[in-house]
């Protein structure tokens, strides 16, 4: 459960990036940051810009005594900033030639008004967004944990599996929330949301398009070059050859499996979650084999005696291949595989068409491929 949940809290980080390019000289590149804060705590309001993701302060803003203040500064490229009230609550801008307004009262929390700038305004979807999957993670979190100081197994188990639709389903509405954004540039907020590996195919749609709208923007480029890197890893590429040795040393290669659905399954011995994984894998494999499912078992290990024992006690009945390297290994290398449990599932030619499916995810692909 550690790393099911570890995973959701980071995925609810909204990842900002700076922007960069060349200046429009014509352009007028002042913009105007005004509004009004009602029912003001003590403290100041500050002015930050993203730079490399993280917050760069710029200023502070003055209010008078009815709470308006105003303040100009100089936006040559899409930039996101942060405007921090009192410490207490943070509102996200997204600025370019656009003037905004941020109008907010302390005694009304939920009713923040951005005007002005439409690129801000789609930065208040991507709020609500994070707002509602936290309330749905904290659910869970307390579900889970009750569940543990109970001793609750199947409880626990369910959890495990709520997580893991929460998570997908989750990719689903940002995708849904970037489609709504159309051409903005606020939508590169979102992109942290998303995992490039199983969202290659919208991701690099997305930069493309937005490539086109705002070209020379550093933030962008340095994306489309990460995603050229996955482009050989992408849903619908051809997977890349796998050759090495099996427990008796014979060499076993994962073009030897064309003509069936194969599941490239990235274990160790060491690793917990992997074996909690495994007897899931096994049931899948004993149910579909027949039909023309095959397991591909990639240990990441380094201790041959330990792997040769973990396929004897988890029944690991099928393929298993390992040059004993560790996450150094020549395939995790050719995956890019930085953690475990990791699985690529290939179709009969050997196009990549699902990536990490684990528990009800690969049992639901594998009842879509076969049926039940």
């Amino acid at each position: 459960m550690k790393k099911v949940m570890t995973s959701i809290w980071i995925l609810s980080l909204i990842s900002l990036f700076s922007c960069g390019g060349e200046a429009d000289s014509a352009q007028d590149d002042l913009v105007q940051i005004s509004g009004k804060i009602s029912n003001a705590p003590e403290g100041v309001v500050v002015l930050s810009q993203f730079t490399d993701g993280r917050p760069r302060v710029l200023d502070t803003l003055d209010l008078d005594s009815d709470g308006n203040f105003s303040y100009e500064l100089q936006v040559e490229d899409p930039t996101f900033y942060d405007l921090n009230l009192f410490g207490q609550r943070s509102v996200r801008l997204a600025l370019l030639k656009e003037d905004v307004q941020v109008n907010y009262d302390f005694s009304q929390p939920e009713a923040i008004q951005i005007e002005g700038s439409k690129d801000s305004q789609e930065m208040l979807k991507l709020e609500k967004l994070m707002a509602d999957y936290q309330a749905d993670v904290n659910a869970l979190n307390e579900a889970y944990y009750e569940a543990m100081s109970n001793n609750d197994a199947e409880t626990i188990k369910s959890i495990q599996a709520q997580a893991l639709d929460l998570e997908a389903n989750q990719a689903e509405r940002v995708k849904q929330t970037i489609n709504s954004m159309g051409d903005s540039f606020a939508s590169l907020a979102a992109i942290g949301l998303l995992n490039p590996k199983n969202d290659f195919p919208f991701l690099d749609e997305l930069i493309q398009r937005l490539d086109q709208k705002y070209p020379n923007t550093v933030s962008i480029i340095q994306l489309k070059q990460q995603l050229d890197e996955l482009r050989a890893l992408a849903i619908g590429a051809i997977a890349p050859e796998i050759a090495l040795p099996n427990p008796e040393g014979d060499i076993k290669k994962l073009s030897d499996l064309r003509g069936k659905y194969v599941l490239i399954d990235f274990w160790a011995a060491w690793c917990k979650p992997c074996r909690a994984e495994n007897p899931n894998v096994v049931r899948m494999f004993n149910k579909y084999n027949d039909k023309g499912f095959e397991v591909f078992g990639v240990s990441l290990d380094r201790d041959r005696e330990d792997w040769i024992q973990a396929i004897e006690d988890d029944q690991l009945n099928w393929t298993q291949v390992s040059d004993l390297q560790y996450f150094n290994s020549e395939a995790a290398t050719i995956y890019q595989i930085q953690a475990i449990p990791a699985s690529y599932l290939i179709d009969p030619d050997g196009k990549i068409i699902a990536k990490d499916l684990r528990g009800p995810t690969l049992e639901r692909k594998l009842e879509e491929l076969f049926g039940q």
